[in-house]
C-alpha cells in the first residue's frame, strides 16, 4: 500500500472503475490561449511526434519552427528569442515558458513540490488527470502529443482528417503498438479526449468502419517502406539526430559561426516530413522550417533507474530543464549546466 491507502499493483480495469472525466476543451483553450495564436515561434522534439505537431500547427495558424531540442542539444535560428517560443511534443519545466508534452511527469501527487508552478504554462494530459508514477503509470496517456493537439485546437478549427493521414497518425510514438497491448488504457483516453464526438478528428482516425485490421496492416507494411527510404547507417527515417548517445552534436555543420542542419540529414528529415505532409493534407511549407543559421547549447541528461520519492524530490530540487519517467523507477532528466536555456543567445 502507498501512502494514501491507494495500491500501487492494481490492475488496469481496476484503476480505471469508475472514471468518467472528460476534457473541457473550452477551458483547456482558455487556459492555454496560446495555442490559438497565429504566426508563433516553435521548437520540436526531432522525431515524427514533433514533425506532424510542427506541420498541424504550421498549417492551421501559421507557426514558424525555429529548432529542434532533443533533451541534450538546442538548436534555434540565430536572433530567435527562446523564451517566447512555443516547444511542442517537449515539456519545459521553466516558469512561463510555454510547451506541450505528454510524458508521465509527476512521481507522487500526494507530494506537494514548491517549484511545481513550473508547470503553469505547460499543455499535459497526465496533468490535466492527475495522475502520478507511484499510482498511475499503469493508465498514463498513451497517444502522442499530435493527437493532443488534435483534441484541442483541431476540434476548434474543425480539422478534417483525410483516410491517408491514419498510416503516421498511428505510426508516430508507437501508437499502433499500445492499442491491442493496453485497449482498456487507450479506450479510456479517447473517451477522456472525447472521440466519440462526430466533430473530433480522433473520431475518424479510430472509430471509422472503413478499415479493418488486414487493411490497417496494409497500409503500416507500405508506410514502413515509405519511411524507410529516408533512412541511413544507423538513423531511422522518422527521426533528425542532433546529437549523440554522449551528448556531442550530430548532423551539424558550423562555418564562420554559423551552424546549419547538414544537407543529407536535412534532405531525408525534409523527405519524411514531406510525406507526412502528403497523407494528412498539412503540407509542408518549407518558408516555415529553418534548417539553416542556426545557433546551439549543449545541456546535460542523465538517468536514474531507482526511482523513488527521495530520488524524485532531489532531482526536482536540482531544477531541471526537462524530464520523463519512462518507468515506474526510472527517470531521464537533463540539468543546464554552462549553458542555459533562456540565456539570451549570442547574435
Amino acid at each position: 500500500m502507498c501512502p494514501d491507502g491507494e495500491n500501487v499493483s492494481s490492475g488496469i480495469q481496476e484503476l480505471l472503475h469508475g472514471k468518467s472525466d472528460v476534457l473541457d476543451h473550452e477551458a483547456v483553450l482558455s487556459q492555454y490561449s496560446w495555442l490559438m495564436e497565429d504566426r508563433t515561434d516553435c521548437i520540436l522534439s526531432p522525431d515524427s511526434d514533433g514533425f506532424l505537431s510542427g506541420l498541424l500547427m504550421s498549417h492551421i495558424f501559421n507557426w514558424k519552427i525555429r529548432g529542434f531540442y532533443d533533451g541534450k542539444v538546442l538548436v534555434v535560428r540565430r536572433g530567435i528569442d527562446v523564451s517566447k517560443c512555443v516547444f511542442l511534443d517537449i515539456e519545459i519545466f521553466r516558469n512561463g515558458v510555454r510547451s506541450i508534452g505528454h510524458h508521465m511527469l509527476l512521481y507522487n501527487r500526494n507530494i506537494a513540490h514548491e517549484n511545481w508552478i513550473n508547470w503553469n504554462t505547460c499543455l499535459q494530459p497526465n496533468i490535466l488527470r492527475n495522475y502520478d508514477a507511484l499510482h498511475s503509470f499503469r493508465i498514463k496517456y498513451p497517444l502522442a502529443t499530435v493527437h493532443l493537439l488534435l483534441a484541442t485546437v483541431g476540434v476548434q478549427t474543425k480539422v478534417r482528417l483525410p483516410g491517408s493521414s491514419i498510416c503516421p497518425l498511428l505510426f508516430t510514438d508507437g501508437t499502433f503498438n499500445v492499442l491491442f497491448k493496453y485497449p482498456e488504457n487507450v479506450l479510456d483516453w479517447l473517451r477522456y479526449l472525447g472521440a466519440e464526438q462526430i466533430d473530433n478528428p480522433l473520431n475518424t482516425l479510430f472509430m471509422s468502419k472503413d478499415n479493418t485490421v488486414y487493411s490497417l496492416m496494409v497500409a503500416m507494411d507500405t508506410f514502413f517502406k515509405q519511411r524507410d527510404t529516408f533512412s541511413a547507417a544507423r538513423e531511422r527515417g522518422d527521426r533528425l539526430r542532433i546529437s549523440q548517445r554522449d551528448g556531442t552534436f550530430a548532423n551539424l555543420i558550423t562555418e564562420s559561426s554559423r551552424t546549419s542542419i547538414k544537407d543529407e540529414a536535412r534532405k531525408r528529415a525534409e523527405g519524411f516530413i514531406t510525406l507526412l505532409g502528403q497523407l494528412t493534407g498539412w503540407t509542408y511549407n518549407e518558408k516555415n522550417w529553418d534548417w539553416t543559421d542556426l545557433v546551439t547549447k549543449k545541456f546535460t541528461k542523465k538517468i536514474t533507474k531507482t526511482l523513488n520519492g527521495t530520488a524524485f524530490n532531489k532531482i526536482i530540487l536540482d531544477n531541471p530543464l526537462s524530464w520523463a519517467i519512462t518507468a515506474q523507477k526510472q527517470m531521464e532528466y537533463t540539468i543546464e549546466l554552462t549553458d542555459k536555456l533562456l540565456d539570451r543567445m549570442i547574435d
